[in-house]
């Protein structure tokens, strides 16, 4: 079977649609991906399987830069329509984006077969627009379902796929990877794939704040324009810690983590789900309110707590962090509250639906 894959520019749609090219190869499929062409992505993908069209970024307010953003559209679609042509896909399969919408609908205009993921609670608009042609809609939640008018037939929960590098490993693996001591109290901090200023302004500030700690060693993951002055700040401060602008090796990072600060994307979700992680969770407040409604889901079972970013202060982190720090047993509980929600192998299974197409 030949599947096209097309996915925006952010982690949050290309780490789905990578774990899902992995478990079609596994299965026999010939599989290609169609990205957006980005100058800031650093996310690592094999460049055999990537075909690459132009971008578009634009609104409905008549101006110079969303001129730009119609013609890179267009162009993004007339290259969408040579490589449906050249690869002659049997499945289409898209992860959200507004840069996914032309290859879908060149390929139902051809009757081939489509499916779109949908990643996060709350669909965004591009899917909800593609949800009424397409031929299947896969979710991460089985609440998305109530927010696309769509039949019930119509949609699969699948959860969300993750990379097969994201496996469990030992503490003691994870402890060696950093050059840590064992026996601390870890935390991992990281503000997506673009990195998060105020995340990182804020937890640096209130780790500052906590004064010097022997029992605390830090994962901090800043995003490339911050690293450098984030560096020389927590060379001041004497915190142990490891500081990345980007990590690809996160199952070290998620192994060793007592506690995570982070956004709530819905990959980040569903790896704080595979790892059982407690995490404080600081949505960020604009894409739709996407992320308050994943961060919800953790937040109602017990298994995160959340900081609204607009309330996010030093002095409301550092409390939460000293909480943590006397009564390490609200950790152990967070991380139970994992059992209340199933995991499968969502990479499987949305594998079987695309084959099955």
């Amino acid at each position: 079977m030949r599947v096209l894959l097309v996915s925006g520019s952010s982690g949050g749609h290309i780490f789905p649609a990578l774990a899902l090219m992995n478990s079609l190869k596994i299965n026999g499929a010939i599989v290609l991906l169609v990205l957006p062409k980005s100058k800031e992505s650093r996310i690592p993908v094999d460049c055999r399987d990537v075909e690459y069209i132009n971008a578009a970024a634009f609104s409905f307010n008549l101006n110079s830069k969303n001129i730009y953003g119609v013609y890179s559209f267009l162009r993004g679609a007339w290259e969408s329509l040579r490589i449906i042509i050249k690869f002659r896909p049997d499945v289409v399969v898209g992860f959200g984006s507004l840069n996914t919408v032309a290859l879908l609908f060149w390929a139902w205009l051809f009757r081939v077969k489509t499916i779109i993921h949908e990643q996060n609670v709350i669909p965004g608009r591009a899917n909800r627009l593609l949800a009424r042609f397409v031929d299947r809609v896969a979710v991460s939640f089985a609440q998305t379902k109530e927010y696309l008018h769509i039949s019930q037939e119509k949609a699969v929960t699948t959860g969300n796929p993750i990379r097969k590098e994201l496996i469990k490993l030992q503490k003691k693996e994870a402890v060696d990877f950093f050059k840590f001591k064992e026996g601390k109290f870890n935390i991992l901090i990281v503000g997506g794939s673009q990195g998060s200023h105020k995340i990182n302004a804020v937890s640096f500030a209130s780790l500052a704040a906590l004064g010097p700690r022997e029992d605390l060693q830090v994962i901090h993951i800043s995003g490339a324009q911050e690293f450098i002055a984030l560096e020389k700040s927590y060379a001041a401060t004497g915190i142990t810690h490891k500081l990345f602008d980007f990590l690809s090796a996160m199952q070290y990072a998620y192994s060793l983590a007592d506690l995570v600060i982070c956004r709530a994307g819905a990959t980040t979700i569903a790896e704080l789900q595979k790892f059982s992680l407690p995490a404080v969770l600081i949505p960020y407040s604009f894409a739709y309110g996407h992320q308050l409604n994943n961060a919800q889901m953790l937040a109602d079972v017990g298994a995160a707590v959340v900081i609204l970013d607009a309330e996010l202060t030093v002095e409301k982190l550092k409390n939460r962090l000293e909480e943590f720090l006397r009564d390490p047993g609200k950790l152990i509980l967070m991380r139970q509250a994992y059992e209340k929600i199933p995991v499968g192998d969502a990479a499987n299974m949305l594998a079987k639906e695309v084959l099955s197409a």
